[in-house]
């Protein structure tokens, strides 16, 4: 099963979901929000990918702090 990055529309907390293609977004863990699919790259299936992949969204700057899109 593939994992997914999810942001929730309402907190603004991202997560990881594994769950078939075709299946509805889990909600928020921490505040039961609805999820909107983020894409960081291509799904991963397990393992070292799902880690390199989880390492270098944690390394990129958020909005307003440093990133190419705000002064």
């Amino acid at each position: 099963m593939p994992t997914y990055d999810y942001q929730c529309t309402r907190c603004g907390s991202r997560l990881e979901a594994r769950h078939a293609i075709g299946a509805t977004p889990p909600a928020c863990d921490h505040c039961g929000g609805g999820l909107r699919r983020m894409l960081l790259q291509a799904p991963a299936m397990h393992g070292f990918a799902a880690r390199g992949r989880d390492a270098a969204a944690r390394s990129l700057p958020e909005c307003g702090k440093g990133c190419r899109c705000c002064p």
